[in-house]
C-alpha cells in the first residue's frame, strides 16, 4: 500500500451528526494519535469549507457509503483514510453474511449473490431477510434445526438480538406493528450457539505497514447495568496473515483466522468496488443444538471500532522499533472512573452516551507478556 505523504493532514470526521460526545471526541484522539506516529499535521475534525482541495488522510466513524460521499471527502482509495468504502448501505452490515431465502425473496440494489456461495462454511447457519412476507418461511426454515438469533442489521454491540425458540414466539414477534419497516430495513436470522466465544481477526494498512491480529473481546456493565462492549486483547504482528500464523496459536485461533481470511477474499469478489484500510472480523465459536463445535464470521467492521487504539498503539510500537515482530495490546472501556494503569494511554474521559461515566485507554505489553 502506498505510503501516507507527509504533507497530508490527518482529518477526524464523525459522520453521523447524532454520535454521542464519547464517539466524536474518540474519534478526534485517535486521529491526533495517528498523526503523531506518521508525522504528519493533525488537521482536526472535517470542514467542508476549511479542507476542500487539501490533501487530506480521512479517519471516519463510520464506513463511507457511495461514490457521492466518498468524492466529497476526496477519498479515492484504501490510501486516502482509515477506514472502507461500499456502494451501498447493506454491504458494510451483518446483511451480507448470509444469503436470501431463494432466488424470489425481496433483495436491495446491488445485492450479490456470490458472496454467500464463496462464504459456505465460513459463516454460521442463517437467512437475511428484506421483507416480513420472506419472514416466516425463513424462521421455519432454520427453527427445524434449532433457535435461531434475530438480529437487526444496523444495531451494534448485540443491542436488539433476541433468541428465539419456536414459531409462535416468532409469529408473536412479527405481530407488532413495527415489524414490517424492521424487516425492510434488513435482518438476519441466524442458528444460535452456546458457550460462545467471540475471536477478533483482522488487518490495517497504514502508511505502508501491514499490521495482522487475532484477539478477544470483552464485556462490562455500563452505567445502566447493560452488558455491553468493555475492550479488546489483541494479539498484533507486523505483516499478513502468513506472519500472524507462523506465531503459537490455539488450534481455535487458527480456524477463526481462515475463517476471516475466507470472508475478506469474498468481500473482495463479490463486491469488486468495496476497499477497506482497516478489516475487522468477529468469529463466533460454541457448541450448537447437537451438542457439536461450530464457529462462524458475525460480522465484518471497515470502520474505526473499539479495538482501533489498540491497533494504533501497536502500529506506534513497530514504528519506533522497527526490529519488533509482534506486540500485546489492550483496548478498555469502562464505566468506572478510576486512575490509569502504569504505562496506560488515555483516549477518552467524560460522559458516556447514557449521561454517566465513561473511560477508554490503552495499555501495552511485549509479546511474551
Amino acid at each position: 500500500m502506498t505510503s501516507v505523504n507527509r504533507n497530508k493532514r490527518v482529518v477526524a470526521h464523525s459522520v453521523d451528526p447524532r454520535a454521542p460526545l464519547h464517539e466524536i471526541e474518540t474519534n478526534r484522539a485517535l486521529a491526533r494519535w495517528l498523526a503523531q506516529i506518521l508525522g504528519c499535521e493533525y488537521g482536526g475534525s472535517h470542514d467542508p469549507q476549511q479542507h476542500t482541495g487539501l490533501d487530506l488522510y480521512l479517519l471516519p466513524t463510520q464506513t463511507l457509503i457511495g461514490a457521492e460521499a466518498a468524492q466529497a471527502l476526496g477519498v479515492n482509495g484504501p490510501e486516502d483514510l482509515w477506514g472502507g468504502y461500499v456502494e451501498h448501505d447493506f454491504i458494510c452490515t451483518k446483511a451480507i453474511t448470509h444469503g436470501l431465502l431463494n432466488k424470489h425473496a425481496v433483495a436491495p440494489p446491488g445485492w450479490s449473490p456470490l458472496f454467500s456461495k464463496l462464504t459456505r462454511g465460513a459463516v454460521l447457519d442463517g437467512v437475511t431477510v428484506f421483507a416480513l412476507k420472506d419472514a416466516r418461511p425463513a424462521a421455519e426454515h432454520l427453527l427445524y434445526a434449532g433457535p435461531i438469533r434475530f438480529k437487526p442489521i444496523h444495531a451494534c454491540a448485540g443491542r436488539g438480538q433476541r433468541v428465539i425458540e419456536s414459531l409462535d414466539q416468532f409469529d408473536e414477534m412479527v405481530a407488532d406493528p413495527g415489524a414490517q419497516a424492521l424487516f425492510r430495513e434488513g435482518v438476519v436470522l441466524e442458528q444460535n450457539l452456546r458457550e460462545v466465544q467471540t475471536q477478533s481477526v483482522g488487518q490495517s494498512f497504514i502508511n505502508g505497514q501491514v499490521l495482522s491480529y487475532c484477539g478477544v473481546q470483552h464485556l462490562t456493565r455500563d452505567n445502566e447495568g447493560l452488558e455491553v462492549y468493555g475492550g479488546s486483547d489483541l494479539l498484533v504482528v507486523q505483516g499478513g496473515y502468513i506472519e500472524l500464523l507462523s506465531l503459537d496459536l490455539p488450534d481455535e485461533v487458527r480456524e477463526a483466522v481462515r475463517l476471516a481470511q475466507v470472508f475478506d477474499d469474498a468481500a473482495n469478489q463479490a463486491y469488486p468496488r468495496f476497499f477497506a484500510s482497516r478489516r475487522n472480523y468477529d468469529i463466533a465459536q460454541g457448541i450448537d443444538v447437537g451438542g457439536q463445535p461450530r464457529g462462524g464470521v458475525l460480522e465484518q467492521s471497515w470502520r474505526m471500532g473499539g479495538a482501533s487504539s489498540a491497533e494504533l498503539a501497536a502500529l506506534q510500537v513497530f514504528v519506533e522499533d522497527p526490529s519488533t515482530r509482534a506486540v500485546r495490546v489492550s483496548s478498555v472501556e469502562t464505566y468506572f472512573d478510576q486512575p490509569l494503569p502504569p504505562g496506560a494511554r488515555e483516549v477518552y474521559r467524560g460522559v458516556a452516551h447514557n449521561g454517566g461515566f465513561l473511560l477508554k485507554y490503552v495499555t501495552v505489553q511485549s509479546h511474551d507478556g
